[in-house]
């Protein structure tokens, strides 16, 4: 296991009716002006905004409503919430909804107290941000793990790149599982897929050999793995809605990462392919997972074959490439078996879509166990369609 420095700011308020037992609370440690942020509307459907408002009213707080936050949120978004932020004056941004609504806060709170651009503050100086407007989360859709980490994925719809810039992270986030109860089903199995990515990203990073991170990523797949079966059957499962809750915030709060160079390559086309094509993340991962895999388990076999074996029960075959090979269709089996889109044209992306573009401009991660060329890149892109 390599050296590390670990620790995670952000408290946790997990379960059935947290909000409304410990929000009201905790708004008393901030001040006056609250920015409440969501995404297309689908909280004042499902009675989270009327929840949430009454609270911050009964607090005594001035709200401020940024919404319209999309599923792939846009740098020109971000800066339409950093000025609400400014011209506002706020103290503490209350994000409502998944990860994207979380993601765009993130960069919100940091780019509202900055003087110049933070994508090139980012991307050209290399320098990151030191002071925010406090956030806090209140997860409505789970699967990125967004709540419990400063990372966020932004598109810049000008550069055409969909990359990662750095935030602001939460000091609180609620975890109510009751909450997903009504989001539709295919986006429950998407985000449930996100965080079974994550953890795959996670565990064929480097070092390959044993180490406690691995063995707890493992626990994560498999649970993953076990609930989306669950709720496939028995869609109103609280149980398996919580572990799906939890697993997806284990996958991104720093736990398995402790001692790795993560590899997110997948992760890395993916987001280039949502910047050209504005795809669901989940289902772009679900289709381009099982097509990289075939390209690189060969070069790091031994890793794929426990992956086969400790993930899917797969057991021991001639010898660890033919293993691996089977854990790798053991993947590709389940992802067709709850549903998700196997090629691009399933996932609805036109026929000529510019995966060449898409391809070029990939970031390449140090991480994988086989580092790709852009070529490369554009083949497995070509036989995912």
């Amino acid at each position: 296991m390599n050296n590390f420095i670990f620790e995670n700011k952000t408290k946790v308020y997990f379960g059935k009716g947290g909000v409304k037992e410990y929000l009201g609370s905790l708004l008393a440690n901030y001040g006056n002006t609250v920015l409440l942020a969501y995404g297309g509307g689908s909280i004042k459907r499902n009675g989270v905004y009327d929840e949430v408002t009454a609270i911050l009213h009964d607090a005594g707080k001035t709200v401020i409503e940024f919404s319209g936050i999309m599923p792939n949120p846009t740098y020109a978004k971000v800066q339409e919430g950093a000025k609400l932020a400014r011209d506002n004056h706020i103290d503490l941004i209350l994000a409502v909804g998944g990860g994207s609504v979380s993601d765009c806060c993130k960069i919100v709170s940091a780019q509202a107290n900055l003087d110049e651009d933070i994508w090139e503050m980012q991307t050209v100086k290399h320098a990151l941000p030191n002071k925010f407007i406090p956030l806090g989360t209140i997860v409505t859709v789970f699967g990125t793990g967004s709540e419990m980490n400063n990372g966020a994925v932004i598109t810049n719809e000008d550069k055409k790149i969909k990359g990662a810039l750095w935030g602001a992270q939460a000091d609180f986030a609620f975890l109510d599982p009751t909450y997903t109860m009504s989001v539709p089903m295919k986006q429950v199995i998407s985000g449930a897929f996100d965080t079974l990515s994550h953890a795959m990203e996670t565990y064929f990073g480097k070092p390959d050999d044993n180490n406690l991170s691995d063995d707890i990523n493992e626990a994560v797949m498999r649970s993953t793995i076990r609930n989306i079966r669950v709720l496939l059957t028995d869609p109103e499962n609280y149980d398996a809605r919580s572990e799906l809750a939890w697993a997806s915030a284990m996958a991104e709060n720093g736990i398995l990462k402790i001692g790795k160079v993560t590899d997110f390559q997948c992760h890395m086309i993916e987001h280039q392919l949502g910047a050209y094509t504005n795809c669901n993340h989940g289902a772009g991962l679900a289709v381009i997972h099982p097509v990289m895999y075939r390209h690189i388990c060969k070069d790091g076999a031994a890793r794929f074959a426990r992956f086969a074996r400790n993930v899917w029960g797969i057991a021991p075959l001639s010898n660890d490439e033919a293993t691996a090979l089977a854990g790798v269709e053991a993947l590709a089996a389940f992802i067709k078996e709850i549903g998700l889109p196997t090629t691009f044209a399933e996932l609805g992306i036109p026929a000529d879509s510019d995966l060449r573009a898409v391809a070029d401009s990939t970031v390449l991660t140090a991480g994988c166990c086989k580092k790709l060329t852009h070529d490369e890149v554009y083949e497995i892109l070509q036989e995912c369609k």
